[in-house]
């Protein structure tokens, strides 16, 4: 499918195997395939889903538990730890596929306000948990909104934004991701530091290897969002973590939703005065 193609004109997907969902996962998703809905949606974002022509169907989740080691690295120079940046994004990678894979198996169009979230576990020294959690969704119309892949669609826009976003004439196709674990070169560092430790100047080193850093995980997320034939990216967001390894090893890590625009674009709201008889008259606004 282009990236010009229209959700009417997109054909319908298989439904995606769920192999990862445990045993416990199958008997809550049955509840929700009976007609009970459970999301993480305020009030709010579920009624301008439902106004967007979407109905939730369940809260899907996707976890994994993954143990991220140590990657050897000289000294002497700044560099990107590999290892440590395929592991980051693969553990990732696992929480957001078992997420899909149950709202797959609830024949979801695709799940909206997801969260990626990453908590420590006292299993051991870098042992985390990733977790993916979101609101499987389907057009009440029958349209697919599936991505290029036959998944579902996958976004961390919030109810109000996905709503908005359809009105513009474009819709999500997916959740983009690039990581990028770096060390700066320790010695190097340390005679930066040393040798201006008592002047106000830039410390080139550490610019270079921050920039290069970002600059990797960037492209990584475009790279993601190309594959999808995507026209863009919005909600992008750009985060530095060190997850506890060594106070010169941190990764960067940018997601965003990736949209494609359609010809169903809506006329933007007019401003409109509402006044709130509960509310005292010095509160009264335009909204």
């Amino acid at each position: 499918m282009s990236s010009s193609d229209s959700p009417e004109s997109s054909g319908p997907a298989a439904r995606q195997p769920a192999d990862d969902v445990p045993t416990s996962g199958h008997a809550r998703l049955a509840e929700n395939r009976e007609g009970l809905f459970t999301s993480d949606l305020t009030v709010n974002e579920y009624l301008l889903v439902e106004d967007a022509g979407f109905e939730p169907l369940g809260l899907v989740v996707g976890s994994s538990i993954y143990q991220v080691g140590f990657q050897r690295q000289r000294w002497n120079q700044s560099q990107e730890l590999s290892v440590l940046s395929e592991a980051m994004y693969h553990a990732r990678e696992l929480a957001m596929t078992r997420m899909e894979e149950e709202a797959g198996e609830l024949d979801a169009d695709g799940i909206v306000g997801v969260r990626l979230n990453i908590g420590r576990i006292e299993l051991g020294r870098h042992i985390s948990e990733f977790v993916a959690v979101g609101t499987a969704v389907r057009h009440r119309e029958g349209h697919a909104y599936r991505a290029v892949n036959g998944r579902p669609f996958t976004s961390d826009l919030s109810g109000q934004d996905f709503w908005t976003l359809l009105r513009t004439g474009a819709r999500p196709v997916g959740l983009v991701m690039g990581s990028c674990v770096y060390a700066i070169g320790a010695l190097a560092a340390l005679a930066t530091r040393f040798r201006g430790s008592f002047v106000t100047r830039e410390l080139p080193n550490y610019t270079q290897a921050l920039y290069d850093a970002r600059e990797l995980a960037m492209g990584r997320m475009q790279h993601e969002a190309a594959a999808l034939g995507a026209n863009g990216i919005v909600g992008v967001e750009l985060t530095e973590h060190q997850h506890g390894w060594e106070h010169h090893v941190t990764e960067f890590f940018s997601i965003g939703t990736a949209i494609v625009r359609t010809s169903a674009r809506r006329p933007p709201l007019s401003p409109s005065l509402t006044l709130d008889l509960n509310d005292p008259p010095e509160t009264h606004m335009i909204r």
